[in-house]
């Protein structure tokens, strides 16, 4: 069973996984320059970190087709560091990084992404598909009418090539026309060498030359931090967006480990610190990709084609790779959530609106999926704190009033369960029956023991019956209600 499973990762797609691994190699290109340049480092540093996180993460990752590399949200993050205290420092906490994500993977720390609604989801995405846009604007301003030209007609290529051909991916074609085009006119527009030096050789074995102490280890250790939650949060999202677009599971914990693993070889091999790239992994699945040699065809021929074929490759119009990006932010966007703000409710629209307005805002996914992920839980505490219904009878020969409580009892519902109950009714006895609700915290057995001692100082004696095995449980932990000693010091005796 495993060896099927593994063959068919490998070589159950053998054609579409070459082709749309060659597809995610050239637009890997650029990228990998760009997020170089904004942790202000060489190059050839984001090149070599997308070879090795693209090939490490193809053997050991949990998400066949989808594709890691060096990403934008993990270069920002990198910028104070490098302007501190240098490269060195950078890949020694790439280094550390790699290990925090591997010791998240043992902890199961994946697993935590059923706590994340489809609401946070759905900003996330739609809030990348904004970011991935924005970002290839400074390529379509102060240029001139060949740069819009060449941009619109790749894609008009990018969508239209499919009615012709579905087996040659439509990104690579416009790839290849396009260039064509600009060196039969000799257009005079921005190309892939523009952006920065391509490296010349192979990279090599490169131990982070830093002191090994505790000094090292508090400058490196907040960076290594945010780099692995940010790494993890980005690759479990669009594992999670990869598994709706195939159809098909994902081992997001095997998917933390392997994230650490490629994370250690680029940061051996002079490489900066990566994650999975929603872009890039919905360009491979539109271009036929969906197992692991995908991504090792893209890391492959990233490498062969910036060491061995740099001029070829220098000579790719910019304007080709932004039609690709367009086409993936369009292709990104969840078109279904703008349709649906009138038929979702109002809290989950405000979930999805605040995470992509805090994302791009910040550029920062962890703020925007922190902020997501707390309105949602603050929203779903109040809507089944509502959910407590307490109705009483009264036995007038007896003098006994019994209280049902139905329902859930916690931090947002213990005001509500509290207010249910008259302290001033002219009774001798009260029952609480609780065989049908549930005490969850510490704030829902307070407000059981106000209510217990309010009735009490009355002088109203009190029975509580039917709790349930887990919340006598918690009552008889916290609750004093029950407990003389603890009832004393609460009246000031």
């Amino acid at each position: 069973m495993l060896f099927s499973s593994t063959r068919q990762d490998w070589f159950g797609n053998i054609r579409g996984d070459l082709l749309a691994g060659i597809v995610v190699a050239l637009a890997l290109i650029p990228e990998a320059i760009a997020f170089s340049i904004i942790a202000g480092v060489d190059p050839r540093v984001g090149l070599y970190a997308s070879f090795c996180i693209a090939v490490i993460i193809s053997i050991v990752g949990g998400r066949p087709g989808m594709i890691s590399a060096a990403t934008g949200a993990m270069a920002l993050l990198m910028i104070t560091l490098v302007r501190d205290h240098g490269l060195e420092y950078l890949l020694a906490a790439t280094l550390l990084t790699g290990l925090l994500q591997i010791g998240a993977g043992y902890l199961k720390l994946g697993s935590l992404m059923r706590f994340v609604s489809r609401s946070v989801v759905t900003g996330f995405v739609n809030a990348l598909a904004i970011l991935i846009f924005m970002a290839q604007l400074p390529e379509l301003t102060n240029v001139t009418w060949h740069v819009y030209a060449m941009t619109a007609g790749g894609l008009a290529i990018i969508y239209l090539f499919p009615y012709i051909n579905k087996t040659i991916p439509s990104p690579l074609v416009c790839i290849l026309v396009l260039t064509g085009i600009a060196l039969l006119l000799g257009l005079d527009i921005r190309t892939v060498s523009d952006m920065g030096e391509l490296p010349d050789t192979l990279p090599i074995f490169l131990w982070p030359d830093v002191p090994l102490n505790f000094e090292t280890l508090w400058i490196i250790l907040p960076y290594s931090m945010a780099l692995a939650i940010v790494g993890l949060l980005e690759s479990l999202m669009t594992a999670t967006i990869v598994d709706d677009l195939t159809d098909t599971k994902s081992d997001k914990n095997r998917e933390c480990k392997g994230q650490g693993v490629a994370n250690i070889g680029a940061g051996l091999l002079g490489g900066m610190a990566g994650c999975a790239m929603i872009g890039q992994s919905i360009i491979n699945i539109k271009s036929g990709g969906r197992g692991r040699l995908s991504c090792l065809t893209a890391g492959v021929f990233l490498l062969l084609m910036v060491v061995f074929l740099s001029d070829l490759i220098g000579m790719i119009p910019m304007a080709a790779l932004v039609a690709v990006m367009i086409m993936v932010s369009i292709g990104t966007f969840s078109w279904d959530s703008i349709r649906n703000l009138k038929k979702h409710p109002l809290s989950t629209n405000i979930v999805m609106l605040a995470t992509v307005a805090v994302v791009v805002a910040t550029h920062n996914l962890a703020y925007g999926v922190f902020v997501g992920v707390l309105l949602a839980s603050l929203f779903f505490a109040n809507k089944v704190g509502k959910f407590l219904h307490i109705t009483s009878e009264l036995d007038q020969p007896s003098k006994t009033r019994t209280y049902k409580v139905i329902g859930q009892v916690f931090f947002s519902s213990a005001d509500q369960f509290t207010a249910s109950f008259d302290f001033k009714e002219d009774i001798d006895r009260i029952v609480i029956d609780l065989s049908r609700a549930h005490f969850w915290d510490i704030t829902a057995v307070g407000a059981l023991d106000k209510a217990v001692i309010k009735f009490r100082r009355e002088g109203i004696e009190v029975d509580i019956i039917g709790l349930n095995e887990a919340s006598a449980t918690i009552v008889d932990r916290f609750g004093v209600h029950d407990k003389p000693e603890e009832i004393g010091k609460i009246m000031g005796h």
